[in-house]
């Protein structure tokens, strides 16, 4: 007799339940911000990468509208083929301004970004080595790639350098990825490190920015500019849809670098082209950071304004280290992260649990936007003291 080929799906998301790991989408019902409309009341919101505040800002809105009515609403086709516009080529510009690059390339997303840079740059008779918490598209990207992959423990340079010392000379080229801020944890990549490592080994390093641009660094360029690194070669990645308060993604580094990806990248070559939409708003986004750095020190007030809090209200509660603003306190189980999320909404607050796989621990993470005000951090610790 034949079997369900399909009834395997109904017994995996059993198992997903009994783990507390089950997952469903909540939606919101209103512009992006500091509080938001949540099942029809208003909430404080701490679940956002919009670390700006530029998701909402009517510039944004307004570039994105001029841009709708005079180039539509898709781009059409791929950039190589129907899909470019001058629009992507003054974003790719404005980008690599801001990154202290010789170029960039926008991709539809951060995630096709990743998946395409990686399996351009090394293939089968080559070694990637990757940090362990590092996102889901470098994990993957390293993964579609076909190189050999290992994962070194987080941000741990010594076991990195032994990994290298034990296989590279294995291999053709070799292929360091990680993130700059961890998007789960908040802290940054020992980047100085990494980059002497690479060095010494003569290895490519990527680096993703994702959580860092428009955050870290003297004028908003991220981690590698925080470091004072952005005149060493090396690979930058990121997206358009946190700070950015757009959606995309891109690759910054070196003209050849650029154009080598423009003709082997297969997540930019074979998808259509970034929505006008979207291309006018991160365009918008980017000149904004530039000009308004009192954006950047608003959210760094806010930040060390809630540690502090933290520190004096809470003492016992025990955050992970963090250098930017994502802030976690891990929970014994799902299940006590699902109720702390719960108890937290019904205050008034929206900080939602992050649970395994996307994650070792289970926790609660609070993200910090610039346009939070004092009184609703405040809110999020008086919450926190009833609820820990």
């Amino acid at each position: 007799m034949p079997t369900n080929p399909y009834a395997w799906v109904e017994q995996s998301l059993a198992t997903i339940h009994r783990a507390d790991w089950y997952r469903s989408v909540q939606a919101i019902a209103s512009r992006p911000g500091a509080t938001v409309l949540l099942e029809g009341r208003e909430v404080i919101n701490f679940a956002s990468n919009d670390y700006l505040g530029l998701a909402g800002d009517e510039r944004l809105i307004q570039a994105a509208v001029a841009a709708t009515q005079e180039f539509g609403t898709g781009s059409t086709g791929s950039r190589l083929l129907s899909g470019h516009r001058e629009l992507h080529r003054e974003l790719e510009v404005a980008i690599a301004s801001l990154k202290q690059t010789e170029d960039a390339l926008v991709f539809s997303s951060g995630y096709l970004a990743n998946l395409g840079a990686i399996a351009a740059l090394v293939g089968k008779r080559d070694l990637i080595v990757s940090d362990e918490y590092n996102h889901s598209s470098l994990k993957n990207g390293a993964i579609l790639s076909g190189a050999t992959v290992i994962e070194y423990s987080h941000c741990n340079l010594e076991e990195l350098k032994t990994q290298l010392n034990l296989h590279r000379q294995k291999y053709r080229r070799c292929l360091i990825l990680t993130d700059s801020v961890f998007s789960m944890d908040g802290d940054l990549c020992p980047l100085p490190g990494l980059l002497n490592l690479a060095e010494e080994f003569s290895c490519m390093l990527l680096v993703d920015e994702a959580h860092a641009t428009g955050v870290l660094g003297a004028t908003g360029a991220g981690c590698v500019e925080h470091f004072r690194c952005s005149d060493v070669p090396l690979i930058q990645i990121g997206t358009l849809s946190k700070a950015l308060g757009s959606l995309g993604g891109y690759v910054a580094g070196d003209s050849a670098l650029i154009d080598f990806l423009r003709n082997r990248a297969p997540s930019w070559i074979y998808t259509t082209a970034l929505s006008p939409a979207d291309t006018a708003a991160a365009l918008q986004a980017v000149r904004i950071i530039q000009k308004e750095p009192e954006r950047r020190a608003s959210l760094w007030r806010n930040v060390n304004f809630l540690k502090q809090l933290i520190a004096q209200q809470l003492p016992n509660l025990q955050l992970l280290p963090s250098e930017s603003p994502i802030l976690c306190f891990p929970l014994e189980s799902a299940l006590s992260a699902l109720k702390m999320g719960h108890q937290l909404k019904t205050s008034g607050i929206f900080a939602p649990a992050i649970r395994p796989p996307t994650v070792p621990t289970s926790r609660i993470r609070i993200s910090v936007m610039a346009t939070h005000q004092a009184a609703q951090l405040q809110r999020l610790v008086e919450a926190l003291m009833g609820n820990c």
